[in-house]
C-alpha cells in the first residue's frame, strides 16, 4: 500500500466538544491522509474520547500548552508524511477537499504552502474572517484577505473559485511541505498565538517559496472557538505580535518609517477604546507595547539576512477602506 503524503494534524486543548462535532467529517473525507490529534496537555477527557471512538487517529501528547506555535513545533517532529495540514479543531471539511491540494503540490514543486477556501461555518454563504480566500499585506504591514477586509466579509458568489498566488495562508487550515517547515525552523514560539502563520509565510516568501490559494478546496471555520474577538487577551496578542512580525520581516529601508507609523496608529486605536469605555482593551494595547519594547533586541536578532523588498501590494488598506470606502477586495483592483 502506498504511504500517504498528507498528515492532517489537529491541535487540541480541552476541545472534546469540538472534536466530537468536527472530527467525524475529517475522518470520513480524508481517506488519503493520516490523521493526528496533537494534544496541548488537556485537562479534559478529549483524548480518551478520540482513542475510544477513532482508533485510527494517531495521538501526539505535548508536555504543556505552549499555544498554537509551540504546540505544532512540539508535535510535528513526530509526523513523517511529506505534507503537513495544520487544521483547527473547529473546521468542518468537505468531500474531496484534499484532492486539489495534493494535485497542486504534485504538479508544482515550487508551491510550498497552500490554503483552501475558508467559509464561515455560522453563515456558510460568506467568507470567514481567518483567511477567507487567501491573505495579503499592505504597505504598512496590515494583513487583509480576498473576501475579507478588516471586519467586512464578502458573500461567496464564486468570485474566488480560482488558484492564485497569495502572500500568507491562514493557520486555521494551512498545508505546508515538511521540508519547508524544517528549513524555516517552524513557527515562532514567542508569538504563542495569532499572526504566527503570517510570520511563517513571510519568512518563506523571503526564501523564495510560494504560497497559493486553491478555491476548489472548501472548508468551513467556526472562528473564535478558543479566543473570541471581545477578549482583551486577543487584543493584546494581535497588537504585540503585529509589531514583532514587522520588525522581523520588513526590508531595512521600510523598517523604521513603518514601525513609527504603526505605533502612532496603535495609539489612535487605544484612544478609540477609551472613548468606547473598553478599558480592558486599552490596557491590553499598553501591555502589548511594553512587552514589545522590552523584547525589541531579541526580536531584532531574529531578522533574516535577506528580506524581499516587494512584500505587499502598493497601497494602504487603511486608507482604501476607511477613507475611500473600498470595502471589498475587488474594489482594490
Amino acid at each position: 500500500m502506498k504511504p500517504t503524503k498528507i498528515a492532517i494534524v489537529i491541535l487540541n486543548w480541552n476541545g472534546k466538544e469540538l472534536l466530537a462535532q468536527f472530527l467525524p467529517k475529517v475522518v470520513s473525507y480524508s481517506n488519503n491522509a493520516s490523521i493526528y490529534v496533537a494534544d496541548n496537555a488537556s485537562a479534559d477527557d478529549s483524548i480518551d474520547y478520540v482513542k475510544e471512538n477513532y482508533p485510527t487517529v494517531k495521538i501526539i501528547q505535548n508536555a504543556e500548552n505552549g499555544g498554537y506555535a509551540k504546540g505544532y513545533n512540539d508535535a510535528l517532529p513526530f509526523v513523517e508524511e511529506e505534507i503537513f495540514c495544520l487544521l483547527n479543531s473547529d473546521i468542518e471539511v468537505t468531500e474531496n477537499w484534499l484532492a486539489p491540494i495534493l494535485a497542486e503540490f504534485e504538479a508544482n514543486p515550487e508551491t510550498a504552502i497552500i490554503q483552501p477556501k475558508i467559509l464561515d461555518f455560522k453563515q456558510k454563504t460568506h467568507f470567514e474572517y481567518a483567511g477567507a480566500a487567501g491573505g495579503f499585506i499592505d504597505k504598512y504591514g496590515y494583513p487583509y484577505c480576498r473576501g475579507r477586509i478588516f471586519h467586512t466579509l464578502e458573500e461567496d458568489n464564486g468570485q474566488y473559485n480560482d488558484t492564485k498566488e497569495i502572500f500568507w495562508a491562514s493557520g486555521a487550515c494551512m498545508f505546508i511541505r515538511k521540508e519547508v517547515f524544517s528549513v524555516l525552523n517552524g513557527l515562532d514560539e514567542d508569538f504563542f498565538a495569532h499572526q504566527e502563520e503570517i510570520d511563517l509565510c513571510w519568512r518563506a516568501y523571503n526564501k523564495g517559496y510560494k504560497a497559493k490559494y486553491i478555491g476548489e478546496s472548501v472548508v468551513y471555520h467556526v472562528g473564535g472557538a478558543t479566543l473570541d474577538s471581545t477578549n482583551p487577551r486577543k487584543t493584546y496578542l494581535n497588537f504585540r505580535n503585529s509589531l514583532s512580525l514587522l520588525v522581523k520581516n520588513l526590508p531595512k529601508g521600510k523598517l523604521i518609517p513603518v514601525i513609527f507609523l504603526r505605533l502612532v496608529l496603535d495609539g489612535i486605536a487605544g484612544i478609540q477604546f477609551l472613548v468606547k469605555f473598553k478599558f480592558n482593551h486599552f490596557f491590553a494595547i499598553l501591555k502589548a507595547h511594553f512587552h514589545f519594547y522590552g523584547r525589541l533586541l531579541k526580536i531584532v536578532k531574529k531578522r533574516e539576512k535577506v528580506q524581499q523588498k516587494k512584500y505587499f501590494d502598493q497601497k494602504s488598506i487603511v486608507y482604501s477602506y476607511f477613507i475611500k470606502g473600498k470595502k471589498q477586495y475587488s474594489d482594490l483592483e
